[in-house]
């Protein structure tokens, strides 16, 4: 990549020479967690455990690329969530979870351009599938959790449920769905935009045409086209015209 350049304060590209055009793209995927929201699902899930400082080191290793298995590190956290009850994840979610800025904006921006939306979460359904409708988002896919049947429904088992198409949505499984994705609708790599903040998305954040960093951890900064340091992710429609 060529050397990275602050076309606006805490708007830095490499590798690209913008404005590019928004309708020569086709397809965008988003990461959830700390890109189109303001939280960690899990981190604040845990809280009702009195868990959050021990879950949340565990997602901040994961999210800087310190942890080599994710699968395992999403285990363990969900298995702290043992116990709290989906009265609390929805409470998590009308409480504590808000788009970030700019979020409805770009997705607007983009569906009126042509662009289908893709979420693709390392987080968990019961989330991902209310933000696929509040944003209109064509195509979601993330984890589930497992919850208690019988006297104790209600309740997460510590656990999550296997899905036709394999266990735990990791960097691999973004990556596979956002070629899926474009595959089924005819799309090629180079017209697709990916977009996250973690290192579990870098390798879906690898095969896109443009890839870009939300707020994002250093290891992903250095590695996408386009790095929103501050500000919305609207500000990626300076580089988009």
């Amino acid at each position: 990549m060529t050397t990275p350049a602050e076309i606006e304060p805490g708007l830095v590209t490499q590798g690209i020479t913008p404005p590019l055009r928004l309708k020569d793209f086709k397809l965008i995927a988003f990461d959830m967690d700390s890109t189109l929201i303001n939280i960690e699902c899990v981190d604040e899930i845990a809280d009702a455990a009195g868990r959050k400082a021990e879950v949340a080191a565990i997602t901040e290793a994961a999210m800087r690329g310190e942890i080599a298995d994710y699968k395992e590190s999403l285990r363990k956290r969900v298995a702290l969530l043992k116990g709290v009850t989906v009265a609390h994840m929805e409470e998590v979610y009308t409480r504590r979870l808000q788009l970030n800025p700019g979020a409805a904006e770009l997705v607007a921006a983009c569906k009126a351009a042509g662009l289908k939306v893709l979420l693709v979460s390392g987080g968990f359904t019961f989330f991902t599938d209310r933000i696929r409708e509040r944003l209109g988002i064509d195509f979601a896919r993330s984890n589930v959790l497992e919850v208690e049947a019988g006297p104790s429904c209600g309740v997460l088992t510590g656990r999550m449920v296997d899905q036709p198409w394999g266990d735990i949505c990791d960097g691999n499984e973004k990556r596979r769905t956002l070629l899926e994705v474009a595959t089924l609708i005819g799309v090629e790599p180079r017209q697709i935009i990916a977009m996250g903040d973690g290192a579990n998305d870098l390798p879906m954040m690898g095969v896109a045409g443009l890839s870009v960093a939300y707020h994002a951890k250093p290891a992903v900064r250095e590695k996408a086209n386009v790095a929103i340091n501050s500000g919305g992710l609207d500000r990626l429609l300076t580089v988009l015209r």
